[in-house]
């Protein structure tokens, strides 16, 4: 019972893992997307909260920076197609991890069903075998009267 106690919690711990993955995903994406808007509507770069969401995605950004030629429109407005990538690549990621958050609760759901039937189980093969004698009754077996 204790080992099967342990695997309940040790999903239960993946799971909270991945909960906390798959929220920086989500924020990153919606980051992603803000700055996509803001440059394709030419922002202004130095105002506040263009500088701020360029440094927020600049981590998550890495990996994606100069993959693709950014598309100029006039003066200021951008298309830039890198991060465009970036935000189809990060919402894939937050699909697999919330597949993965729910196979690890239907795991879990199951687990704990299956320990629950044992529990009934075997609360219900210790109550048979300790029921009382049933009284007044002579199990007796008297032979034939000659």
């Amino acid at each position: 019972m204790p080992q099967r106690d342990t695997q309940v919690t040790v999903g239960t711990i993946a799971k909270g893992l991945l909960w906390l993955v798959y929220a920086w995903v989500i924020v990153s994406l919606v980051l992603l997307f803000l700055a996509f808007i803001l440059q394709l509507f030419g922002a202004n770069p130095d105002a506040g909260i263009a500088q701020w969401v360029d440094r927020s995605v600049e981590r998550t950004m890495a990996p994606f920076r100069g993959l693709f030629e950014p598309i100029t429109f006039g003066k200021q407005s951008v298309l830039d197609t890198s991060l465009l990538f970036a935000m189809i690549v990060y919402g894939f990621v937050a699909l697999f991890l919330k597949s993965a958050i729910d196979w690890i609760t239907d795991r879990n759901k199951q687990r704990r069903r299956r320990l629950d039937e044992e529990e009934r189980a075997a609360q219900l093969g210790a109550a048979t075998s300790t029921s009382p004698a049933i009284s007044g009754v002579d199990r007796t077996v008297q032979p034939p009267a000659q």
